[in-house]
């Protein structure tokens, strides 16, 4: 006969276990949501990257990566509260498993044909690399599992009608947040491009995280090839080696800020420009992107911004034949310099957007419905 006692604390322990796993699954879905909430247009920009033909190839959902993102994020937040209330239990559950199931096989995919550098679990705030991001998602996976596997050993906090109340209530404040976000600027800025960066600082590499070499010495034993890895020195007591090779074990890590340049007819102005007193630029990342509100606020702007000292310079990915339309039409006259796309929407999330710098230090950034207001 079983031992009433045992039986007992091994009951207590699984329901420590499930509650230790609805809190951490609870709490983490809801962090993750609330950071991409935080930012969607940059999670839809990453679900564009995975979307493309170079990773998964679903060009056709592409159109709809900012919907998607929206949809994705506060559903992720629902998700968290809901499981922490115990609302909606196999709904709740089910829904987890599968989302958590699709993003393992993402992040594994992505990490083992090394094809997205960062999944965007946590925005701009905490950056994962792919293999990082899919152990995460294991854990995750597991704990899902375990409360998959135990629903009846957590219960509901609330009555239905008040938790219904409390999603629904919740849902609408996400649907605010995603709408400010997006008609602004991200209430928090994570990216490198934030206030107060010195770009050319930010552009420089942490000599504290070089490139770390291994050297391979090789070395013919009993008439067979041994190789022999250390770091620099030959290997204590085996100076007779046939050949050595040097290899990248770990790359250095990228600068906060890299492939940022400004540039005109095949010539660099980047330190240049950086080096200016006061300079406001007015960034259009993609002109099939741009939004006609904000192109009929910008001849108002450039004046302003001249009139307080600052030289108005546009910054774009596209060719000038495709810009010069667009300013003739909406009568603001500036010169504009090639800078590489993604580092433009990165800065500021908005097309056209404005950032201005003073002696290379980001002193403000605009989302277009907001020029007005910008301080110069």
């Amino acid at each position: 006969m079983a031992n009433p006692y045992i039986c007992l604390n091994k009951e207590k322990s699984m329901k420590g276990l499930v509650t230790f796993c609805r809190w951490f699954v609870g709490v983490l879905f809801i962090f993750s949501g609330l950071i991409k909430l935080n930012d969607p247009l940059g999670f839809s920009y990453k679900l564009d990257e995975y979307f493309s033909a170079a990773v998964l190839g679903l060009e056709f959902l592409q159109p709809f990566a900012l919907p998607l993102a929206i949809f994705l994020v506060i559903f992720e937040v629902i998700l968290g509260i809901m499981l922490l209330i115990g609302f909606q239990r196999k709904f709740t559950i089910w829904s987890l498993l599968l989302m958590i199931g699709f993003f393992t096989f993402l992040t594994f995919y992505s990490a083992y044909f090394d094809k997205v550098t960062d999944c965007g679990c946590f925005g701009d705030a905490i950056p994962l690399v792919p293999w990082e991001s899919f152990a995460k998602d294991v854990v995750l996976l597991v704990m899902i599992l375990i409360l998959f596997f135990n629903m009846d050993k957590w219960k509901s906090a609330f009555a239905k009608a008040k938790s219904s109340i409390i999603i629904l209530v919740s849902t609408i404040i996400c649907f605010i947040i995603a709408y400010y976000v997006l008609m602004h600027l991200p209430i928090l800025d994570f990216r490198a491009y934030k206030v107060g960066t010195d770009i050319e600082v930010a552009m420089q590499e942490d000599p504290s995280q070089p490139d770390i070499y291994g050297y391979d010495w090789y070395y013919t034993v009993d008439g067979k090839e041994e190789i022999i890895t250390t770091d620099g020195q030959v290997p204590e007591g085996r100076p007779g080696y046939d050949k050595v090779e040097t290899r990248i074990i770990q790359e250095a890590a990228l600068p906060k800020i890299h492939d940022f340049s400004i540039e005109k007819d095949g010539e660099d102005y980047t330190q240049e420009i950086l080096d200016k007193e006061k300079v406001a630029f007015v960034m259009i990342y993609d002109v099939s992107k741009i939004e006609e509100g904000g192109m009929e606020k910008l001849a108002s702007f450039t004046t302003r911004a001249q009139a307080a000292g600052y030289e108005v310079i546009g910054l774009s990915a596209n060719g000038i034949e495709q810009l010069e339309p667009l300013m003739k039409s909406y009568d603001f006259s500036i010169p504009f310099y090639t800078t590489d796309g993604t580092q433009l929407k990165t800065a500021v999330r908005s097309t056209p957007a404005v950032m201005t710098i003073k002696k290379g230090v980001v002193t403000g950034k605009s989302h277009w419905n907001d020029f007005e207001s910008l301080s110069l």
